[in-house]
């Protein structure tokens, strides 16, 4: 049985000498000598006692080094788990109990800090820099021979990643090589991407959109990767001549129209701008298509089930929606209460079924039960819309829903209400709790650079497109929305922030 993924993205490079990272410092890492360097973890990895099926948690900076460690993590047939650099020891804990890793790699500036929490789970702990160096490169053999890579099957896991957790304790999201090697495909192919490509890497690498969707395309495509640590603005800028490609959340959009630098003339070589992790505005569409000639495509996916949707990189990519669904992807609307299946242009719930859904949750079978329809289709708590064309929009997340007075308000609606405003950069619409209606609309806005919008105003501006139980009870102003790494809003957070502001 052969390792179809690995073969797909790596060993079909074997000996290659063709540029596959392009670093800041203008060197470069070819396809050989990054093999090499996974057959030594590879070797090392298994010297430390790790076994096919077995979990590797990483916690580590963006780097070639931690690439390395997920192609022999493959390579191995061991379950890679990455880990957001921010989590705090004690966040760290839950991830290692709950996945039983055998072994967890951290920098070595963290060492002191996660060996408590890597003893108290009983997990080995060893370190490993930017630059490659560290006790667990300490342990790679200068020739690790001719190791055979591990036969893995379509349904074997490649992956864990823990969901964020925002209505409760982070889900351990199951992975298998089949669902990441046949979303690769279909987006290498709707994408166009081929060796004369050259994607700009600036997105972290714990994360579905920088490890899977990122590079995965490109070790497909044979496409070197111009390989970023983070974003920086500036810095992107600097690398956009000679890129064709580039993969980024709204946030990174919005940071480049901030910055009079970034002009058509620096994006003239390229051909596809991608946004997804988070809602891109219409007004951010709009504004980056005037400023450059290009049209963002923007498409749809979460951890569970990797990419889902997509604008068409040939066609008509529509602001504010999310595209059609990916072949092989089957998309519907349901009614969140029933399940039913909703008239086109109905409001409800996404369903998605297909190959690149994901196994279940980790040691939850409980939630899978609940999250999984017994024909296959995921539930993904998104609200959204399907139009006759099949082109898909979304209305924000289910448990966002605000029922205030028992009638339903989408937020997304009262949002696009406000940011159309003079003045409103961008709007969180949230439900907290109110004596009277259960509960009450309310808006956090970010002002335009400059600009000092009045609420009253606001108010008045908006009444006559919203029925009166959709208008927020109060609008509140602040200099940023709270967002997570990846750019998504977290309105949770303001709802704990806020949930006393009606009560007497």
């Amino acid at each position: 049985m052969p390792n179809a993924l690995f073969d797909a993205l790596f060993a079909r490079h074997a000996g290659s000498t063709a540029p596959f990272l392009l670093m800041p410092d203008g060197g470069q890492v070819d396809h050989a000598a990054f093999q090499a360097q996974a057959a030594g973890y590879g070797a090392a990895l298994a010297a430390a006692g790790l076994r096919p099926g077995d979990r590797l948690a990483v916690q580590l900076p963006k780097s070639v080094a931690m690439l390395g460690v997920y192609a022999a993590c493959l390579r191995e047939g061991i379950v890679f788990l990455p880990l957001n650099t921010a989590y705090t020891p004690s966040e760290l804990r839950y991830f290692l109990e709950n996945s039983g890793a055998a072994l967890l790699l951290c920098d070595p500036g963290a060492e002191a800090a996660l060996a408590p929490v890597a003893d108290a789970c009983g997990a080995r702990l060893m370190t490993l820099d930017a630059a490659g160096q560290g006790s667990f490169a300490a342990t790679v053999p200068a020739d690790p021979g001719d190791r055979p890579v591990v036969d893995r099957g379509p349904d074997d896991l490649a992956a864990l990643l823990y969901t964020s957790g925002t209505t409760g304790r982070s889900k351990g999201a199951m992975l298998t090589h089949d669902n990441l090697l046949s979303n690769a495909r279909v987006l290498m192919d709707l994408w166009g991407f081929t060796d004369a490509d050259v994607l700009l890497h600036a997105l972290p690498i714990y994360h579905t959109h920088g490890l899977f969707v990122a590079t995965h395309i490109a070790l497909l495509a044979g496409a070197p990767m111009i390989f970023l640590p983070s974003f920086e603005t500036g810095q992107v800028i600097d690398w956009l001549p000679r890129a064709t490609a580039m993969m980024g959340v709204p946030t990174f959009y919005t940071r480049l129209l901030d910055d009079p630098r970034f002009t058509a003339d620096c994006t003239s070589g390229m051909r596809l701008f991608v946004s997804g992790s988070a809602p891109l505005l219409a007004e951010t569409h709009r504004a980056f298509e005037a400023r450059t000639g290009h049209r963002i495509l923007e498409r749809y996916g979460m951890t569970e089930t990797n990419m889902s949707t997509s604008n068409p990189l040939k066609g008509d990519r529509r602001p504010g929606t999310v595209g059609l669904p990916l072949p092989g992807v089957e998309v519907r609307i349901t009614d969140p209460e029933t399940g039913r299946v909703l008239p086109k242009d109905d409001i409800g719930v996404i369903e998605v079924r297909g190959t690149n859904v994901f196994r279940g949750y980790w040691q939850m079978p409980d939630k899978t039960a609940q999250e999984m329809r017994a024909d296959g289709f995921f539930i993904t708590g998104d609200l959204g819309r399907q139009g006759a064309d099949g082109y898909v929009t979304l209305i924000g997340r289910a448990k966002d829903l605000v029922i205030t007075g028992g009638l339903n308000v989408y937020p997304k609606e009262v949002e696009q209400a406000l940011d159309a405003q003079p003045g409103v950069l961008e709007s969180a619409v949230i439900g907290v709790p109110h004596p009277d209606f259960g509960e009450a609309v309310v808006a956090v806005l970010v002002p335009q650079p400059g600009a000092a919008p009045d609420p009253n105003a606001l108010s008045q501006a908006i009444a006559p497109g919203l029925a009166a139980f959709k208008r927020p009870k109060q609008i509140l102003l602040r200099e940023a929305l709270p967002r997570n790494t990846m750019g998504k809003v977290q309105k949770a957070e303001l709802r704990r922030e806020l949930a006393d502001l009606f009560q007497a």
